[in-house]
């Protein structure tokens, strides 16, 4: 079985990426994890500073089930570089090739008005964009 991922994402504003990412990726927030009824019973829980909030990080999942985990975590020190990784916001790719490419312009779009920003259009192929915090991302077709 091959090992199931989470992916994690340093931020300034865990609360803003959340609103953008469930936006981008059709995700909601991820439930508490048992015992707990709510994310702030679990937070507190721990033995935090107490300049730790839990409005500091956001945890989303896939309703499905099928992608990964994505945590939003707040980080004291700003982005500095490209990413090293990123993800990839696929749409459907059937069709000709001039309806992806208005398939991905169209998701693009949509982005920029949730909060994106379109860094680079790459003509027929995909959209090089980044989050309100600048963490970069594509939009492309998917496989047919």
């Amino acid at each position: 079985m091959a090992a199931r991922i989470d992916l994690t994402l340093d931020c300034a504003d865990a609360q803003t990426l959340a609103v953008f990412w469930k936006t981008a990726l059709g995700y909601v927030d991820e439930p508490p994890p048992a015992p707990f009824t709510t994310r702030e019973e679990w937070f507190a829980s721990f033995d935090l500073p107490e300049d730790d909030h839990i409005d500091d990080s956001a945890w989303l999942c896939d309703p499905d089930g099928a992608g990964p985990r994505l945590s939003i975590l707040k980080v004291p020190e700003p982005k500095t570089a490209k990413n090293r990784l990123h993800m990839d916001v696929r749409v459907p790719g059937h069709g000709t090739p001039e309806e992806r490419w208005a398939r991905i312009r169209a998701e693009s779009e949509r982005l920029v008005r949730a909060g994106g920003t379109a860094l680079e259009v790459f003509d027929g192929h995909h959209v090089l964009m980044a989050d309100p915090e600048g963490n970069e991302f594509c939009v492309a077709a998917g496989r047919a």
